[in-house]
């Protein structure tokens, strides 16, 4: 019988670029340490705001990771 069995972890990231970059930033690190990375999930976004202008985007990835 064959088949696998994966992990999820969840990690965040923040960028002052934008979401899209933050997500990559996450990502990339993830797979420095991680083995297998399959996918990732955002589960939620946030911007922190100074005097009315987005200054940092921020996310939190459910990274699914494949075991060996």
């Amino acid at each position: 019988m064959a088949g696998s069995v994966a992990r999820i972890t969840e990690i965040s990231a923040r960028s002052d670029v934008s979401f899209e970059d933050a997500i990559k930033i996450g990502v990339d690190r993830a797979t420095e340490t991680l083995r297998n990375v399959q996918g990732a999930w955002v589960k939620e976004q946030k911007v922190d705001v100074t005097d009315g202008v987005i200054t940092h985007w921020q996310v939190v990835l459910e990274i699914t990771f494949v075991l060996d």
